[in-house]
C-alpha cells in the first residue's frame, strides 16, 4: 500500500501564496508520476498539475504561470507552489501518485486532501 500525507493548505488572501507538500510512503518500488487534483464545492474534481519521473510537467490552463509543481525523488515528495492565488482556486487539493508497489503492481493512489481557501 501507499500512504500520501499532504500539508500546507490554509487560508490566504487573494494575490497571496501557499506551498503544498505531499510525501509518499509504503512499499514503493518506484513512482511514475505525482500530481495534484482539486475539487471545489459543487464542481467535479479536476487535474491541477502533474509531474512524471522524467520531470515532464503539465498544468491546467487555469493555473499556468501561477502554479509550479516539483518533486524530490529521493524523498518521494511532490510540491505545489501556488502564487497569485484567486478566490476561484478555493478547493480541497488532493495529492495523487501512480506508483509501482511491491506485491501489488502499478496503481493510482490519492491522499485525504487539504483545504485551500482564498479570500477576496
Amino acid at each position: 500500500q501507499v500512504q500520501l500525507v499532504e500539508s500546507g493548505g490554509g487560508l490566504v488572501q487573494a494575490g497571496g501564496s501557499l506551498r503544498l507538500s505531499c510525501a509518499a510512503s509504503g512499499s514503493i518500488v518506484s513512482i511514475n508520476a505525482m500530481g495534484w487534483d482539486r475539487q471545489a464545492p459543487g464542481k467535479q474534481r479536476e487535474l491541477v498539475a502533474r509531474i512524471t519521473s522524467g520531470d515532464y510537467t503539465n498544468y491546467a490552463d487555469s493555473v499556468k504561470g501561477r502554479f509550479t509543481i516539483s518533486r524530490d525523488n529521493a524523498k518521494n515528495t511532490v510540491y505545489l507552489q501556488m502564487n497569485s492565488l484567486k478566490p476561484e482556486d478555493t478547493a480541497v487539493y488532493y495529492c495523487n501518485t501512480n506508483a509501482w508497489v511491491r506485491g501489488r503492481g502499478v496503481d493510482d493512489y490519492w491522499g485525504q486532501g487539504t483545504q485551500v481557501t482564498v479570500s477576496s
